[in-house]
């Protein structure tokens, strides 16, 4: 490939990055049936396909697999932490995919790579966070008219274009891949669950048993991370705004209180809400000394970084992905890798066995804006119940689990009226 159609850190990675990438596909099944059939059937030929997601090795096996459909893919990340240097070589010299991504890059970098796979028009795009949707709208609108749809693989990026929809701003038909039950149920819960407490233990290395470990938001992402620091031994504290979200973490035998009662309490605080300021830097003057902050939510804005680098005393780096701020009142906290998704910026993200679903349902989604070319409206549009029970199908099967089969009987009986007591 020429220098004009990648750009990553170094080549000379690449062979690391192969085995890290085939090392991911053993715990990908059902992304490789689909890689299968899409080899054979081809439903992608002749599209253009960018993509704006964490570029990972699980993410390099959702490329291949495009590629195989028949698409030009072209990937840049979603993040600027995330990327997974030699991970982002391979792709470029081994599969041959065009590739945009350096782990620390600034902004200025950040939104050329988006315009980067931007430039190659695609039909389809990919997104972790909205951010080439947002970009098509705001800066380059000619290009809406040659795009078939764009698939969401996040919260976050969900609650953005469902605020497009709201304000009849959005252009282009999305599939909002994170309303699937495969997805947010397994991805944001066991997957963002145990990644987060990874990169947390991989930065800090510090004891959880023992400590309160305050989880802000009790969403899919906040129940499992909840699940895992109890798990750990940590006393959890939960903190929402939706009553039922709350009401459900009473009941799932946690404490539940306003954030400013729990700033005075923990010892660890996670933000996983999708929202900003969530801790604030008057919640941290009120801190023990000491206070470990970190957030797995998609964006670097749920802590509020802003105030605590204008009004900090001091800060320095005490380990790497962790920097001690020292506050007026003479206390530390502790935020890791700079506030931005911890579980990818200071580990490797989820583990492959859920985005093994997650990028299933990418992968397919693609195909739904294939079949259904010139049907759809400009709006955002969730999985169909059918698709995301064949997903969960061949990912039993790959698991070596059976389960029940209604019999006609009780077919019948489910849909009908007339039978009772």
């Amino acid at each position: 490939m020429s220098t004009q159609n990648y750009d990553v850190k170094d080549l000379t990675l690449a062979a690391k990055g192969k085995l890290r990438i085939e090392w991911a596909a053993k715990s990908m099944p059902v992304l490789k049936l689909i890689e299968e059939r899409f080899k054979k059937t081809k439903p992608l030929k002749g599209l253009t396909l960018a993509a704006c997601l964490h570029v990972t090795a699980e993410t390099a096996n959702l490329m291949k697999t495009l590629k195989a459909g028949g698409a030009n893919v072209s990937l840049c990340a979603s993040n600027p932490l995330s990327t997974q240097d030699d991970v982002a070589a391979s792709l470029v010299k081994d599969f041959g995919i065009p590739t945009y991504a350096i782990k620390g890059e600034n902004t200025t970098s950040y939104y050329k790579h988006l315009n980067d796979v931007l430039d190659t028009h695609p039909h389809i795009t990919m997104d972790d966070g909205a951010d080439l949707v947002s970009l098509l709208h705001k800066e380059r609108q000619s290009q809406l008219k040659e795009i078939l749809g764009s698939s969401e693989e996040t919260t976050t990026g969900v609650i953005r274009l469902r605020a497009m929809a709201n304000d009849k701003a959005l252009k282009i038909p999305v599939f909002a891949v994170n309303e699937s039950n495969t997805k947010h149920m397994f991805d944001n819960r066991y997957g963002t669950g145990q990644s987060t407490i990874d990169g947390i233990l991989r930065a800090t290395n510090m004891l959880l048993a023992g400590k309160t470990f305050v989880v802000c938001g009790y969403g899919w992402c906040g129940r499992g991370l909840a699940s895992r620091a109890r798990g750990l031994g940590s006393h959890v504290v939960v903190t929402e705004v939706d009553p039922i979200k709350a009401l459900e973490a009473v009941m799932d035998g946690f404490q539940v209180m306003p954030i400013k009662t729990a700033a005075k309490i923990g010892d660890f605080f996670v933000t996983v809400t999708g929202d900003k300021n969530v801790i604030t830097y008057a919640h941290m003057l009120t801190m023990k000394d000491g206070a470990v902050l970190a957030n797995s939510g998609h964006f670097n804005v749920e802590i509020e970084l802003d105030e605590l680098e204008k009004r900090a005393k001091s800060k320095r780096e005490v380990r790497g992905n962790v920097v001690e701020f020292t506050l007026k009142n003479g206390k530390h906290v502790c935020v890791l890798a700079e506030g931005r998704l911890v579980n990818l910026a200071a580990a490797e993200g989820h583990p492959a066995e859920v985005m093994d679903m997650s990028f299933a349902n990418q992968a397919l989604a693609a195909e739904f804006f294939v079949k259904h070319k010139g049907k759809l409206e400009a709006k955002v549009y969730t999985i169909v119940p059918t698709m995301d029970q064949e997903i969960a199908r061949l990912k039993l099967r790959a698991m070596g689990v059976k389960i029940d089969v209604l019999t006609k009987e009780q077919k019948k009986y489910l849909s009908s009226w007339e039978e009772g007591t």
